[in-house]
């Protein structure tokens, strides 16, 4: 996928993939909305924080297809979102959502939720068969969030480094179909809650 594709386009939002040209961009749009950074990496938004988005890949051991870095536009093409999805992450048919904030201005007013529906559908045209993601415990609207986006926790990851803070996290899968949370467990052994 290109560099700047459209992959979303309704009557309130769309969304496309970033590229290099759209760092400064994103680095305002996290300026702008540090609540995120201050809870999770203890520290306010770094100077850099949009370029370490991009230069952050998963580790060697970890494969994966593609990374994609999507921002998300209202009307008046004002960015009020990012996401960072990873295709194919440690097993064909299993997506990653690494990242996913919404503009403070917007939390409460259901934007978050119909844009995530929309990226969602995205994923799944697209191939994915279980989405993963890892959500802060104690974060308490991101559990309550992802929860009512229909997803299931099958793991506790406890005393991870993130940023300058260790946080316990919740690994949390939804899939799609036929696919089961039995056969995401035989392509994704890791995430075994034994």
């Amino acid at each position: 996928m290109h560099d700047n594709a459209l992959l979303i386009d309704s009557a309130e939002f769309s969304a496309r993939v970033l590229s290099d040209r759209d760092i400064p961009a994103l680095q305002a749009f996290y300026d702008e909305n540090p609540e995120f950074f201050l809870m999770a990496n203890g520290i306010p938004v770094r100077d850099d924080e949009a370029q370490r988005e991009f230069d952050d890949l998963p580790p060697p051991d970890m494969p994966f297809n593609q990374r994609y870095i999507i921002g998300f536009y209202d009307n008046l093409k004002k960015l009020i979102g990012v996401t960072t999805v990873v295709s194919d992450f440690l097993a064909p048919g299993v997506w990653l959502i690494s990242f996913f904030v919404i503009a403070t201005s917007l939390h409460g007013s259901g934007r978050a939720r119909a844009i995530y529906d929309r990226l969602e559908n995205w994923m799944e045209r697209n191939g994915a068969q279980w989405i993963r993601l890892g959500v802060i415990i104690n974060n308490m609207k991101a559990e309550r969030f992802w929860e009512k986006c229909g997803y299931t926790e099958i793991r506790k990851r406890l005393s991870v480094k993130f940023g300058s803070q260790v946080h316990d996290f919740r690994v949390m899968v939804k899939s799609f179909h036929r696919a089961t949370l039995d056969e995401y467990l035989h392509r994704v052994e890791r995430d075994r809650p034994d």
